[in-house]
C-alpha cells in the first residue's frame, strides 16, 4: 500500500503525476525489536503469480485494474468507483439494520452511515464465517482493510470505510465448524461444533447453532491457557455464540466485538434485503448464460501460457449463479434451455423468476466479487494469496458487466511469536520456513553447531584418513590376491558406518546434555508451524486475543505494515 516517504519529494504538487512516484511509494521493510521482515518468495507455498504481483507487477498487469504501488492507480480507482451508480441509501439501511440486530459498536454504525455519501469509498475484504472468528489470517485480512482505509483518508483526503464481507452463502460446513488453538503445552487442539440441521446442505447463513456450541465453548475454555484476559474473552464469545443464533450472525457479532470500535463494517452477504439491488446483475448472467465461464476460462488459459496456474476452471456449461432451495442448486446451460439442479427451465422463465425473486439466487465464485462491487463503492479488495490468482481471471467479466474492477491488495501476512521464540530465531540464525518440516533435521544441525569445534573436526579427519588409508590398502592387496580388493572396500564401508553411528551417538549425547535447546526448538516450531501448517492458517485468532488481550489489535495496527511481498514475524 502506498505510504509517502517524504512530503518534500515533489515541489510542484501534493502527488507527482509521473510514474517515478513508484519509487517514493515502495518502502524498504524495516526490522525492529518486535518485528522481523521475511521476503514471501522464500516460502515454498507462495505461487509465482503472487510473487510477481508484489515484486514485478508489470508481468501480471493486464489481469488486474492497476498496480497498488502506484498512487495514480489509486486516484483512478477512486474516480471509477465514485462515478458508478449505486443504491447507497438502500445499502446503508441494510447495513444499519444488520448492525442493530447484532448490537454493533457506535463507531461501526457511524462508518456504515458514511456509505450514504456519494464521495465515500470502501476497502473490502471477506471470509467464511469460521468458528470463533476462524484462523489468524481472518483477523489479518480485516486489519489490513482497516489500515488501508485509514491510509486512503490520510493520503487522498477521501472518506473511506473498511468492510468485512461474511461469505455467508457458502455451504461448506466442514470449512467453518472448527477452530484451532494451542494449549498450555503448545499442543495444537482442534475445537469443533456438531452438525445442526441443514449443515453441509444449506448455506451457512441458514444454519443455527445447536447445543454443541456450548460444549465447544467449554472445550475452548479448558484448552486455552488461563490468562488475565480469559474470563472477559470467554464471556464475549458466549454472548456471540449462543445456541439458536445463526452461524453467520454469531461470527458477525464476534468480529464487531473485536474490530467494530475501529470502524469495521461487518456485512452478512446472505441478507435477502440486498438481493433486489443486484437483480439486474443476476438477470444479465441468465441472459448471457455461459459467457462468464468462457471469459474466466480464457483468462485462465492466458495465465497458464505465462507459466502461472489458473485458480478456477469452470465447466463451459456453468452459469455463475446458484438457486437457493433446500440446498444450493447449480445452474447450467443445456441447448437453449437452463437446468436448475435436475429441472429443465426455459431461459425466459428463469429470467422472469430471477427478476421477481432475486432472493432465491446466489452468485458463485466468479460472480460474487461483482455482486460485492455493485453493492459497495469498492476501491480496493484485500485478498489472500489463493484469492489473488482467481481474481485475476475476472477482469474481462467486470468489463462485460460494466462494473468497475477495484484494485487488489495482498493481505498482511504474519507469524506471532513470543519473545523467547523470536530470540531463538535471531540467536541461532534460523529461517522461519526451516521450521515447517516436522522432523528434527534442523534441530540436529543446531545441536551439531553447539559441539566443541574439535569434535567435528576430529570426526571429519577420521573419515578422510580412513578413506585414504583403506584406498591405499585396497590397491596394494590386489598384488597378493585380486579378490581381496572387494573385501577391503566392504570393510571400508563397515568402518564408515561405524563412524557415522559414533557421530550419531555423539549427537544424541549432545541432545541429552542440551535439553534447553531442544525445548526451545520445539516451542518455536509449535508456535510457527503447528502440525506443519503455517500458524496464520492453523491457529484461530481467539488464541492470541486470550494470550495478549484486546490491545493485540492496537499492537498489530502499529506493528504490521501493509507492504505486499513481506511476511512479518511479530512479537506482540
Amino acid at each position: 500500500m502506498l505510504n509517502r516517504t517524504s512530503d518534500t519529494d515533489c515541489t510542484d504538487c501534493t502527488y507527482c503525476t509521473n510514474r517515478t512516484i513508484l519509487r517514493q511509494y515502495r518502502r524498504v521493510p524495516v526490522a525492529t525489536a518486535s518485528r522481523i521482515p521475511i521476503d514471501i518468495r522464500r516460502f515454498p507455498w507462495i505461487k509465482p503469480l503472487v510473487a510477481d504481483y508484489a515484486f514485478d507487477h508489470g508481468k501480471v498487469a493486464d489481469f488486474f485494474a492497476g498496480d497498488p504501488h502506484d498512487a495514480d492507480a489509486w486516484r483512478e480507482a477512486i474516480a471509477r468507483t465514485r462515478a458508478h451508480p449505486r443504491s447507497r441509501d438502500a445499502m446503508a439501511n441494510i447495513i444499519h439494520a444488520q448492525q442493530q440486530r447484532r448490537g454493533a459498536p457506535a463507531e461501526a454504525i457511524a462508518a456504515g452511515a458514511r456509505l450514504r455519501d456519494a464521495q465515500t469509498v470502501a476497502v473490502v475484504t471477506g471470509q467464511q464465517a469460521g468458528l470463533f472468528g476462524g484462523p489468524l489470517f481472518t483477523l489479518l485480512k480485516a486489519l489490513t482493510a482497516v489500515e488501508l482505509a485509514s491510509t486512503l483518508k490520510r493520503d487522498h483526503d477521501v472518506s473511506a470505510v473498511a468492510i468485512f464481507w461474511i461469505d455467508a452463502e457458502d455451504h461448506d460446513w466442514d470449512e467453518v465448524k472448527s477452530c484451532g488453538v494451542l494449549d498450555s503445552s503448545m499442543a495444537h487442539r482442534t475445537i469443533a461444533i456438531g452438525n445442526p440441521p441443514g449443515a453441509g446442505v444449506e448455506p451457512v447463513a441458514r444454519v443455527c447453532l445447536d447445543d454443541s456450541v456450548s460444549a465447544a465453548l467449554t472445550e475452548v475454555a479448558a484448552a486455552l491457557p488461563q490468562t488475565e484476559f480469559t474470563p472477559a474473552l470467554l464471556e464475549t464469545l458466549r454472548i456471540a455464540y449462543e445456541p439458536g443464533t445463526g452461524m453467520a450472525d454469531a461470527f458477525g457479532r464476534w468480529m464487531e466485538s473485536v474490530l467494530g470500535s475501529r470502524g469495521l463494517i461487518v456485512y452478512n452477504s446472505a441478507d435477502p434485503a440486498a438481493k433486489p439491488l443486484v437483480a439486474d446483475l443476476f438477470a444479465r448472467e441468465i441472459e448471457r448464460a455461459g459467457e462468464t465461464a468462457r471469459l474466466a476460462t480464457e483468462a485462465g488459459a492466458a495465465m497458464e501460457a505465462r507459466g502461472y496456474t489458473a485458480q478456477v476452471t469452470p465447466h463451459p456449461d456453468t452459469v455463475a449463479l446458484f438457486h437457493l432451495n433446500a440446498a444450493r442448486q447449480p445452474i447450467r446451460t443445456q441447448g437453449g434451455s437452463l437446468v436448475v439442479g435436475e429441472t429443465v427451465e426455459s431461459k425466459g422463465a428463469l429470467l422472469e423468476r430471477v427478476r421477481r425473486a432475486p432472493g432465491e439466487f446466489s452468485p458463485n465464485v466468479l460472480l460474487r466479487p461483482l455482486v460485492q462491487d455493485t453493492l459497495f463503492p469498492t476501491v480496493c479488495y484485500v485478498a489472500g494469496p489463493n484469492e489473488l490468482a482467481y481474481l485475476g481471471q475476472l477482469k474481462g467479466i467486470y468489463s462485460a458487466f460494466g462494473v468497475p474492477m477495484p484494485l487488489m491488495c495482498q493481505r498482511a501476512t504474519a507469524t506471532l511469536l513470543d519473545s523467547n521464540a523470536a530470540r531463538f530465531l535471531v540467536r541461532h540464525d534460523v529461517q522461519l520456513e526451516q521450521l515447517q518440516a516436522q522432523d528434527e533435521a534442523l534441530l540436529n544441525r543446531l545441536l551439531e553447531a553447539q559441539l566443541p569445534p574439535g569434535v567435528d573436526a576430529a570426526m571429519q579427519e577420521v573419515s578422510t584418513l580412513l578413506q585414504e588409508r583403506m584406498e591405499q590398502l585396497a590397491t596394494s592387496v590386489t598384488e597378493i590376491d585380486a579378490t581381496l580388493e572387494g573385501a577391503t572396500r566392504s570393510a571400508l564401508g563397515r568402518m564408515h558406518d561405524d563412524v557415522r553411528k559414533l557421530h550419531g551417538k555423539i549427537i544424541q549425547a549432545a541432545k541429552r546434555k542440551d535439553e534447553t535447546l531442544r525445548r526451545q526448538f520445539h516451542n518455536v516450531q509449535a508456535q510457527a508451524f503447528p502440525g506443519g501448517d503455517p500458524q496464520e492458517r492453523a491457529v484461530g485468532f481467539v488464541h492470541f486475543l486470550n494470550k495478549y488481550g484486546p490491545t493485540l489489535v492496537d499492537r498489530l495496527l502499529e506493528e504490521l505494515p501493509t507492504d505486499m511481498g513481506v511476511h512479518w514475524v511479530i512479537t506482540p
